[in-house]
């Protein structure tokens, strides 16, 4: 019921993307669209459909007109860090290239061979950016479309150029800093989105330390998403977040190994409404400051 609640009201909201805009977030009308929502749209001149994953996947068999965006462009090639979002300027290229621009409406998928995490890592390199409002997640992705027999493609689409010029939002991304700034600090509550044995340190990964960071609840990034990939309903998610620890207004502050599965977290509450931020070094670059302190075994 609440899936067909929010078709409607994200038919009755596609005015609001009408006229160009940078800055601010998406919102629960508008940050999932179903493929019956898509499919509607999908003609519409200012969409925009990005597919994340496997190229010789997305060659074989893709959404008709998406672009393919490689997940490689979402990182930064200067950093020292696995994944870190690149300059403002290398990303307005990126995206350009692929026919996104101020006035575009964008939906980023997982297509065959990929995860959803990465679609929700492009998403938040959107919002980052100030196109987070413009910009949606298709619930269950290319599996979702294939499974309700709605037509493929394997031609490559050749988008024109869009025009691109992004407005850096500063209530994306924290750093250590922030977060050693904020540690057990009421109001701001830090989630470790990775797989509880490293949570509670019984595993670790090569060269890091054991453990989490001090006072952050786990939800691992797993238990978002359902069988078919599809977000779980957002009451469900609600339950999740309190029992967790985590209030209505707080500010959410998530984190995993990288950065990658810490954007499912991220994706999640900002659907939910609330205050969301991700550590983009993570866990990674928390462990190589070892002066920062570090728990183990799982939160009372």
């Amino acid at each position: 019921m609440f899936r067909m609640l929010w078709a409607a009201a994200a038919v009755t909201a596609s005015a609001a993307w009408a006229a160009p805009s940078c800055g601010g977030h998406g919102s629960p009308e508008t940050l999932l669209v179903s493929t019956a929502w898509l499919a509607a749209h999908l003609r519409d001149p200012q969409l925009v459909v990005l597919a994340v994953g496997d190229r010789a996947a997305y060659d074989r068999s893709h959404i008709p007109d998406a672009a393919f965006l490689p997940y490689q462009d979402l990182s930064s090639r200067q950093s020292t860090l696995t994944l870190e979002l690149p300059p403002m300027g290398d990303l307005a290229n990126t995206f350009a290239a692929l026919g996104v621009g101020n006035d575009s409406r964008i939906v980023v998928y997982v297509g065959a061979g990929g995860r959803v995490i990465q679609a929700t890592r492009a998403y938040l390199t959107l919002d980052a950016m100030g196109l987070g409002a413009r910009t949606s997640l298709l619930d269950g992705g290319l599996e979702a479309r294939q499974s309700e027999g709605r037509p493929i493609s394997s031609e490559t689409p050749a988008p024109r150029r869009g025009t691109l010029s992004p407005c850096a939002q500063s209530d994306v991304i924290v750093d250590s800093a922030y977060l050693a700034a904020h540690l057990r600090q009421a109001g701001v509550d830090i989630v470790d989105a990775r797989a509880p044995e490293f949570f509670t340190g019984q595993s670790a990964s090569s060269g890091k330390r054991r453990g989490h960071i001090p006072g952050a609840a786990n939800l691992p990034f797993s238990t978002f998403t359902d069988a078919q990939g599809k977000l779980l309903a957002a009451d469900t998610l609600r339950q999740m977040f309190q029992s967790a620890g985590i209030r209505p207004g707080d500010r959410v502050v998530s984190y995993c190994h990288i950065g990658l599965q810490a954007t499912m977290v991220y994706f999640a509450a900002r659907y939910l409404g609330y205050d969301a931020r991700l550590y983009d070094g993570s866990w990674e670059d928390w462990s190589a400051h070892t002066e920062l302190p570090a728990e183990t075994a799982a939160r009372e």
